[in-house]
């Protein structure tokens, strides 16, 4: 049979298609306009070429406004990047389930209405040609495939792909291939239906993400207005805020007014923490420099005591300066370091002075108390039973040598005084048992009576000492003393 020539005739000479009709080619580029990806030629049974896919445009983006007045960093604005489509399969048809080739080389393709002649095919093998229209059927398969894939990600434009699903609704069923036209048209009226559902969604999707923006955006600039109101840890305070900065940058999708709202927000908290701390430091210095002066006060009035000999009150006042010292607050590490070392330094030279000079009190103390227990041991040695009188004045005589002596240390002092006051009281006792005992005496005698020997030893004493002024005094009070015990004696014999 003879080949009949048409727009879809294939010669044996050119091995290859014709040039599709302008039909064909509008079928074959459903994104001729650029915002869907670019024609998907489809992978026929021999041939396993992968379709190319161009990414889809976004849409503009949006530039934030620079709303700070000291750094001009602020993020750029874009609209969220959508989800990555889920993967278009291309299914490729046996082409002899939907079509044939007669004898005469028509290409026939089956309906639900019948069949139907879509070209003519002169080229070879009838299998060859059935592929040849099943590749473009493919292709069609692939480009609703495509759209549908969109429209579940709720990526692109919902308006254009129901435009482009229409217009393929509308031509698949004419279309020059062999494949389920009725099938892959319904699908194409289906994403008609459902087009403008899925744009509602898309909206709220967007709305729903644009409003979790704002809200990480508004919680940022709450924490900052809290810093900004209460933080005293200004170092870390400071180091949140320029993470907060970091972290702004990475939240988009919100448009101009708000975010330029939020930013405004934002930078005026970290404006306040700003005066705030710098307050705070201002203040600080200030009060550290009246610490500083108050210090140097001190110093100078330890210096001028540190040469002081006076050394009980000179003490006192040491331990007041310190008092005062810790109650003057740091004026900084380094500088109140060097102000306490000017400090300690004259204390030192008091201290040290003070040190030297109990070192030599102490050992005229200890050269005294060894003075006093040689005394103490001679008294200790005295025998008042054979030699009353002898013993007395012995004892009389040690005594005046132990009170000449000067001050001894604290610890030895109350040891030293017992002693000497049993060596008294053994010589007491000595005397008082060589006196006759009679009957209990009158109070009044006894009384006289011990007077009198009291002033006895005061004579004595006064006698050894070569004063003759105490010597004279001692003895008219003995002889004052001696007539009152006459005088209480014959009142008692009375």
């Amino acid at each position: 049979m003879p080949e009949t020539a048409g727009p879809d005739a294939v010669t044996p000479d050119a091995g290859t298609p014709a040039a599709p009709t302008p039909e064909a080619a509008a079928l074959a580029d459903p994104t001729a306009d650029g915002a869907g990806a670019a024609e998907i030629v489809a992978q026929a049974p021999e041939q396993a070429a992968e379709p190319e896919q161009a990414p889809e445009a976004l849409e503009p983006p949006v530039v934030e406004p620079v709303v700070e007045p000291e750094q001009a960093v602020v993020p750029e604005q874009a609209v969220p990047v959508p989800a990555a489509p889920e993967p278009v399969v291309t299914v490729v048809s046996d082409p002899a389930t939907w079509g044939r080739v007669d004898e005469d080389g028509t290409v026939y393709v089956r309906t639900a209405d019948g069949e139907r002649a879509v070209g003519s095919w002169q080229a070879g093998e009838p299998a060859a040609g059935l592929a040849h229209f099943a590749r473009r059927f493919d292709d069609l398969a692939t480009e609703v495939s495509l759209l549908e894939a969109r429209l579940r990600a709720h990526t692109g434009n919902p308006a254009e792909i129901k435009t482009k699903a229409q217009a393929l609704a509308e031509s698949i069923p004419t279309a020059t291939a062999v494949g389920d036209l009725d099938g892959l048209a319904a699908r194409a009226r289906a994403m008609v239906g459902t087009a403008d559902s899925a744009a509602a969604e898309s909206r709220a999707e967007k709305a729903a993400a644009r409003a979790a923006q704002i809200a990480r955006k508004e919680a940022l600039a709450v924490e900052a207005e809290q810093i900004a109101a209460e933080s005293t840890a200004w170092k870390a305070a400071g180091d949140r805020l320029k993470a907060i900065v970091e972290e702004w940058k990475t939240i988009r999708g919100i448009d101009r007014k708000t975010d330029e709202a939020l930013w405004t927000r934002f930078a005026a908290a970290r404006d306040a923490f700003g005066r705030r701390r710098g307050a705070h430091f201002a203040a600080l210095d200030t009060q550290r420099g009246e610490a500083r002066a108050a210090k140097q006060e001190l110093i100078a009035e330890a210096q001028r005591l540190s040469a002081s000999t006076d050394w009980g009150p000179t003490s006192a006042a040491m331990r007041s300066l310190m008092d005062r010292w810790k109650a003057v607050p740091r004026t900084g590490r380094d500088g109140d370091d060097d102000l306490w070392k000017q400090f300690r330094a004259a204390q030192d030279v008091f201290f040290t002075a003070r040190a030297e000079s109990d070192k030599v009190r102490n050992s005229e103390q200890v050269a005294n108390q060894q003075a006093k227990e040689e005394l103490l041991a001679e008294a200790e040695k005295l025998d008042p039973s054979t030699d009353l009188r002898g013993a007395q004045a012995a004892l009389r005589r040690i005594q005046e040598r132990y009170d000449a002596i000067g001050h001894v240390p604290r610890g030895a002092m109350r040891s030293l005084e017992d002693r000497m006051q049993a060596v008294e009281q053994r010589v007491r006792g000595a005397a008082d048992a060589g006196r006759v005992r009679t009957a209990p005496e009158n109070p009044m005698v006894a009384s006289m009576r011990a007077a009198v020997t009291k002033a006895e030893e005061q004579l004595a004493k006064a006698e050894a000492s070569g004063d003759g002024k105490r010597i004279s005094q001692a003895q008219a009070d003995l002889a004052t003393r001696r007539e009152w015990l006459a005088e209480a004696e014959r009142a008692a014999r009375r």
